[in-house]
Formats: C-alpha cells, structure tokens, sequence
C-alpha cells in the first residue's frame, strides 16, 4: 500500500504529535549515527521536545556535543571575519565598477562629439579643444599616409631594379645563344661542302673538273 505525502504543518492530535516525533527522532538520531560512520564526519545532534526533554548525539567518543558547538561557534567567528574581507573586497569592487563606467561614458561623449553629434551643448572653448584635436589627430594621419606612400616607392622602385637586373641577364643569355647558333650553322654548311670529280666529253678527252656539292656551281661548268 503506497503512503501518502505527509503535509508539512503541525500535527493537532496531541497522541499522534507525540508518535511522530518519537520515530522521526529516531530516525533522525540513526541517520546521524551513519553519516559519522560512513563520511568520519564530526557530527552533533541536540533535540528539545516540547515538553522540553533534551536528545543529543554526539560522533566523537572522547568530546561531548560541548566541544563540537564551540568548534562551531569558532567557525562561524572566523567566517564572519572572511565574510568582512569579503564584503570590503566586493564594496571596492563596485566603486571601481562605478568609477569604470564614468569613464566608459565619458569616452563616448568624447567619441560622440569627434564625430560631429551632440554639439549644441558645447560651449566655445569646447568647441576649440575639439577642433585642435581633431587637427592634432589629421597630422598623425597625414604622417603616417605619407610615410606609407614612402615605403611603397621605395619598393616600386626595389621591385623596378630587379626586374632591370633580370632583363639584363636574359638580353645577354639572348645575345650568348645567338652567337652560338650562328657559329653552329657556319660549321654545318662548311661540312657539306666536300669535293667530288665530274667528267665531261670524250673518254679519250675526259677532264676531270673539281667542283664543290654546290648544287648553283655544278650547274655552271655544265653550261
């Protein structure tokens, strides 16, 4: 049979007030008992009735639940002073949020009115501290622009150079196979030109004539 849920409010029958307690106290008397023993924790338990009757358990066999509420009273001694560390670190904290954030505002009323908004509250001597940091500002520009321009001439011009210098080498690589060919086709043609006999006439008047294997000679002393 499934229990129901006990309401959590005060029991009006006295006799039955009295039964509940009896066994919650036990249980909670035992559950005490198994969380020393299982966890070795320290662990002290006071109950008053209502009547005022006084149930204790204490963990420790050598110390009464005395030692272990003053063990307690220590502790929360010591937290209250962290707790004061605590909240004087939070406290300086805060401030230095506050006065962050005055800041954070004042450099976006600052960068609100370098942009041209929210002018019309400004007053002349505003107006002439802005101007002279903007000019301040289109100076820096300006130098840094030009230095930038510089550089990049000065590459245009590192980058002209090689190119001039790779030019140059493949103009005289050029000049250097050219020569080369012209000296190899000079060899060629002088190699074909050999010496062959040709007879013309009678065989009784055969003169042997000494021409070269170009073809435009040979047909001369032909003719």
């Amino acid at each position: 049979m499934v229990r129901g849920k006990t309401q959590m409010k005060r029991i009006e029958n006295e006799t039955s007030r009295q039964v509940t307690f009896s066994k919650r106290r036990n249980g909670l008397l035992k559950k005490a008992f198994e969380l020393s023993v299982l966890c070795e924790a320290e662990v002290a338990l006071i109950i008053f009735s209502t009547r005022g009757r006084l149930y204790e358990f204490s963990s420790s066999r050598c110390s009464s639940v005395n030692k272990t509420v003053e063990r307690y009273q220590r502790k929360i001694k010591d937290l209250g002073v962290s707790n004061k560390g605590i909240h004087e670190n939070t406290r300086h904290l805060k401030e230095g949020d506050m006065s962050m954030a005055k800041k954070i505002e004042h450099l976006e009323d600052s960068r609100r009115k370098l942009l041209g908004d929210e002018l019309d509250k400004c007053s002349i001597d505003e107006l002439q501290q802005l101007e002279n940091q903007l000019e301040r500002s289109l100076d820096k520009i300006r130098a840094r622009k030009n230095q930038l321009f510089r550089e990049r001439i000065e590459n245009l011009k590192q980058e002209e150079k090689c190119l001039l210098e790779v030019n140059k080498r493949l103009r005289e690589q050029y000049r250097i196979d050219r020569q080369r060919c012209l000296t190899d086709n000079v060899t060629e043609k002088e190699a074909e030109e050999v010496e062959t006999e040709l007879f013309i006439g009678r065989p009784e008047r055969r003169m042997p004539l000494k021409l070269k294997s170009a073809t435009h000679s040979a047909h001369k002393y032909i003719a």
